[in-house]
């Protein structure tokens, strides 16, 4: 039950140590002083009956203990107050304080992990839950000492009576206990079990309110569709929340029935003796309230419990996140011993997860510093992920790939990345500024206005970006206000001019960095590319030939294999795949 309780405390105090002590004073505080309320009204009734009963009554005695009580009155209220401005102060802190760690957790996961559906299940429980779950565990802690020193001294006050009421006052709330432990696991188990369907359901809101998805939605008619699936869902689950829910509150009411009926029971029994003259009036009073007050303690003191038990499982949803085990493949290398050998794949291979049939199937290929290199091939023939394992986003499965002479192992993942400038096609459109979207190619220039400027001029975005407002302070997108869409085209000029960024990048990578630009950019963009890439290493993807042909090489790939290689006239002396693709694309222009 408490297998991470002791993980959530020092969670909590390693956020900040003050509050949490503030917490438990205030705490024991609040634990203490309703048992001397009640110690102090009993002597007030005594005091009361006894002035009554004097010849001469004498007040004073009966106005101190009130005095008394309401200052110990104030005292619970002053601490209660607290204590719920000590928690709140700590949710927020706590909670910023997880989404820190499951985001710092994010970075240095790799990408087979967000590309595994059963990851995300694990990422989207501990986002949902998790944040809030430590504070609550900590917070039910503290109440349930709060609780145990309360009825402590309630014991002690009851036992004077009888021990059989101590026994009876703790027996009554167990069966309460049991039945919502049980109901607490349940309901984690449901709440496990379907996280598919949670997440389906955030992906079909995405769709529908966002502004990447709305144009298709309204366009094909996919909205009543796509809400219907989300109704759908939400029926799905309900059905099961509600048979929980039922069965809770239905066992919750009937186990509820034997707590009324033992404090009633210990009320005849109390109100007899004070008929029988074995106990006063005053203590008939303290007594009652003591029982009434005691069994709400040992219902919130089991209820804690159970929701401590109910906290756990959910933590196990971040710390099995947090515990996701990432193999080091940190090299220490910045360089290689022969620089001219420039980039090798070795009968390189490589499966996806899960995969049956391999991605790249024994790759050869060679690039030198100053040589071009680009790929051709129908779609999910591999280049793509050929780029991945150059980028270490993925390991081959088999082979080795190299760089000036060194495998790709030994390299430092960071010194290898500072050197690749690369554009995929599905690049990012950064709801950031202009020059924040083109300096995030390097984060160590990201504010740097005059990199900014430079990048863009080599990537083609200048131009256009000087004709707005705001120039490169222009907001991109329409999430934040004053935000501004641009063109496909335009934002692939953006995303060329963020792999320019790296200026000290000497292999450039650019997979289909063209496909939404008319003609005429097309042509001067690569042009523009040719000669600002003289000295480095190229690798360019891309179904146009007018875009290929002019590579230093070219590989054509069909099933994750490379099929022919050669130049642009080599391969249509070949009269091969390249040549019967070339000449149905140049049928079109005809």
């Amino acid at each position: 039950m408490f297998r991470y309780s002791h993980r959530a405390l020092h969670l909590v105090w390693s956020t900040s140590p003050l509050l949490t002590v503030v917490l438990a004073v205030l705490t024991l505080t609040a634990g203490i002083l309703p048992a001397a309320i009640a110690w102090v009204g009993q002597l007030i009734v005594d005091g009361v009956v006894a002035a009554m009963a004097a010849e001469q009554a004498d007040t004073t005695y009966v106005l101190r203990l009130l005095g008394a009580e309401a200052l110990l009155v104030i005292g619970v209220a002053a601490s209660q107050r607290g204590i719920s401005a000590s928690q709140s102060l700590l949710r927020a802190l706590l909670g910023q304080r997880v989404n820190v760690m499951i985001l710092e957790k994010a970075l240095t996961l790799q990408l087979a992990h967000f590309e595994d559906s059963e990851f995300y299940d694990k990422l989207t429980q501990a986002r949902r839950e998790a944040s809030s779950r430590p504070l609550s565990l900590v917070n039910r802690t503290f109440g349930l000492v709060q609780n145990a020193i309360t009825l402590s001294s309630y014991a002690a006050l009851l036992y004077s009576f009888s021990p059989w009421a101590v026994v009876i006052l703790i027996g009554a709330g167990l069966p309460s206990f049991f039945a919502e432990a049980k109901f607490s696991g349940d309901a984690f188990r449901l709440f496990r079990w379907r996280s598919p369907e949670t997440r389906m359901q955030m992906y079909l809101e995405t769709v529908i309110a966002r502004e990447d998805g709305v144009k298709e939605v309204k366009l094909f008619q996919l909205g009543p569709r796509l809400l219907q699936r989300y109704r759908d869902i939400f029926n799905k689950l309900f059905v099961e929340d509600r048979k929980l829910t039922l069965r809770r509150d239905g066992w919750g009411f009937v186990l509820g029935l034997l707590s009324t009926a033992a404090f009633y029971g210990a009320y005849v029994w109390i109100v007899i003796a004070t008929i029988s003259r074995e106990i006063t009036l005053g203590a008939m009073t303290m007594y009652l309230m003591l029982f009434r007050q005691g069994q709400s303690a040992v219902s919130a003191s089991l209820t804690a419990i159970s929701g401590m038990y109910e906290d756990n499982l959910y933590l196990s949803n971040l710390y099995e996140y947090l515990a996701q085990e990432v193999p080091n493949r940190d090299g220490e290398a910045d360089r290689g011993p022969e620089p001219a050998r420039g980039i090798e794949f070795r009968h390189v291979s490589f499966a996806y997860p899960g995969a049956a049939e391999k991605a790249l199937d024994d790759i050869n290929l060679q690039i030198r510093p100053g040589q071009s290199l680009a790929l051709v091939g129908e779609n999910g023939s591999g280049k793509t992920t050929l780029i991945k394992l150059l980028t270490r986003l993925y390991e081959p499965t088999a082979g080795e790939i190299y760089l000036d002479g060194l495998a790709l192992s030994d390299w430092s993942v960071e010194a290898l990345r500072r050197r690749v400038g690369v554009i995929f096609q599905d690049f990012g459109r950064y709801q950031f500024s202009v020059g924040e979207n083109i300096g995030a190619g390097d984060v160590r220039y990201i504010d740097d206005e005059a990199r900014w400027a430079t990048a863009a001029q080599t990537g083609m975005a200048a131009p256009f970006i000087e004709d707005m407002p705001e120039g490169y302070h222009t907001q991109l997108g329409r999430w934040f206000k004053g935000g501004r869409e641009l063109s496909g085209g335009q934002w692939q000029k953006i995303a060329l001019s963020r792999a320019f960024m790296r200026s000290e990048a000497d292999i450039l990578v650019l997979d289909e960095p063209t496909a939404a630009m008319d003609a005429a950019s097309e042509a001067a963009v690569f042009d523009h590319f040719r000669q600002s890439s003289r000295d480095k290493m190229t690798i360019l993807i891309s179904h146009r030939f007018s875009t290929v042909r002019a590579a230093d090489q070219i590989i054509v790939m069909q099933h994750g294999r490379i099929v022919e290689r050669g130049d642009h006239n080599e391969l249509l002396a070949m009269g091969g795949q390249y040549a019967h693709l070339f000449e149905l694309q140049a049928k079109g222009y005809q």
